[in-house]
């Protein structure tokens, strides 16, 4: 998965259980692509409560993987929040 575009859609598995998720955002902090990912069943869902979102990172081959620290997660986070609109930005729902 060289190339991530928001928009694009792609099953994970959870504990045991493939989910679809939906690219949200996508942004290059310090060398690394990010992506702002959220469950396809969420984003139909959503009746103005806030949305559930987490971070992926592309790893060397390109392939999406979870952020591994919190340190991490917070700089991410902070970064998505920026670019996203601030207050109006979804809330990330944890680190995975």
């Amino acid at each position: 998965m060289a190339n991530i575009e928001q928009g694009e859609v792609f099953t994970i598995t959870e504990n045991g259980r493939e989910q679809e998720v939906e690219i949200i955002g996508v942004l290059s902090l310090e060398g690394t692509e990010y992506a702002a990912v959220s469950f396809v069943e969420d984003l139909e869902e959503q009746t103005g409560r806030d949305l559930d979102v987490f971070f992926l990172k592309t790893d060397e081959e390109g392939d999406l993987d979870a952020l591994h620290s919190d340190e991490e997660y917070e700089k991410v986070s902070a970064a998505f929040s920026r670019v996203l609109g601030g207050e109006d930005a979804p809330q990330a729902g944890g680190r995975d």
